[in-house]
């Protein structure tokens, strides 16, 4: 009985302070709001310029910007495109501070405040920003580490700041071509305006892995029934199974982009059959504003603002009762959780399979597959793992 009474009068104590505190912080915030009020109620104080420059109590993002520098010139020009999910390290005298993914519009953000504890940017001194380069590709701008210099300012929103901003970071994946060879060699030459800058004989039945100078502007494939002309994008490019079992398109047949910027104004809806003159199955057009910060559908995006995906991660088809050309298509991971997974990409005609193909995709990059076949009725686009790909700039010869 003794414990009950006592487990009561710690209760009822309890109680009381919780009341008294409650009541104490209602009287200050009904105090604060009466002095709001009566300065609001005179009008002649609602523009008045501010005469204490000395306190700061605010926030706000310093941040590092970084796009895929399309055009490997280093400046961040008309073409180029914001990068997601790439890390960039925050450092001090110190040592290091914080590491931030960069958002769907390209900025990694470290909060800067002389008044917030939990700011990353609170002292005065000298801070290095360092964007990690990913494997495979290089930083055209060649200022992946930059040093700024912090000091109090007296008044800003932050307390604190730099003279300028870091510069934008350009980064470039390393173009290849990759591929392999069935029942027959092939010679591949990297052109440039027309001229042959290098070349490479493959051997029948053999993988291939070759790099691309930045200068190149298209690749020729010569051999028994595989001579194919493929004028390269800035991203890496896979020709899939050169063989003289499958038809290649012809030379300047007309050919179609499907980039799925008109499926839909919004940010997102399933394609409808009859879109682009094809039946569709398991696609969504995708604004990149829409998907957020899932960087694979930001980085996945090469023209305009829209994309598509494979719902749900399952496979994902369009077919026509008419043959056409499958001349390539952009496709890359919806998600950094998946970077290595591989994408299964089949074409028919008819119930005949023609090519059966498999890519590993990244979230960082899209990879240019392209087939060149001629004859095609429907492709489908798998992934091995369930987890969702990314597809634009779909390119069919009509």
């Amino acid at each position: 009985m003794a414990y009950l009474l006592i487990a009561n009068l710690i209760l009822w104590v309890a109680l009381v302070a919780a009341a008294a505190a409650f009541g104490i912080r209602a009287y200050v915030k009904h105090g604060r709001s009466r002095l709001h009020s009566r300065r609001r109620g005179d009008p002649s104080k609602d523009y008045m310029p501010r005469q204490d420059w000395t306190l700061s109590s605010g926030k706000l993002n310093y941040s590092s910007f970084v796009y895929f520098d399309v055009d490997r010139d280093g400046r961040y020009s008309l073409g180029d495109r914001p990068m997601g999910g790439i890390v960039a390290r925050l450092s001090n005298a110190n040592g290091h501070l914080l590491t931030s993914r960069t958002n769907g519009n390209g900025f990694a953000n470290f909060t800067m405040s002389t008044a917030r504890r939990r700011a990353q940017i609170r002292s005065p001194g000298t801070y290095d920003f360092a964007v990690s380069i990913p494997p495979g590709w290089v930083c055209t701008s060649g200022n992946e580490v930059q040093a700024k210099k912090f000091d109090l300012i007296g008044g800003a929103p932050a307390g604190i700041g730099s003279e300028e901003m870091v510069r934008p970071v350009g980064l470039a994946p390393i173009r290849t071509l990759s591929g392999s060879t069935a029942g027959a060699g092939a010679t591949i030459s990297v052109m440039k305006a027309g001229r042959c800058i290098s070349s490479e004989s493959v051997a029948p039945d053999a993988g291939f892995r070759i790099d691309i100078a930045d200068e190149a502007d298209a690749v020729e494939i010569d051999g028994p029934g595989l001579g194919r002309r493929l004028a390269l994008s800035p991203y890496p490019s896979h020709l899939g199974v050169l063989s003289p079992r499958r038809a290649p398109i012809k030379a300047g047949a007309a050919r179609q982009t499907i980039d799925f910027n008109d499926v839909t104004p919004l940010g997102l809806r399933k394609i409808p059959s009859g879109y682009a003159g094809l039946n569709w199955f398991n696609l969504n057009a995708i604004s990149r504003d829409f998907a957020g910060s899932n960087d694979g559908y930001v980085n996945g995006n090469t023209s305009g603002d829209h994309m598509a995906y494979t719902s749900s991660g399952n496979p994902a088809e369009l077919w026509s009762e008419q043959p056409f050309g499958f001349h390539s298509v952009m496709i890359s991971a919806a998600w950094l959780r998946s970077e290595g997974e591989t994408a299964k990409i089949e074409s028919w005609s008819d119930e005949r399979l023609l090519a059966s193909d498999e890519i590993v995709v990244s979230a960082l990059t899209p990879i240019q597959y392209a087939p060149m076949l001629k004859d095609i009725t429907r492709i489908r686009f798998s992934s091995k793992h369930y987890w969702q790909l990314v597809i634009d700039d779909l390119v069919l010869a009509r």
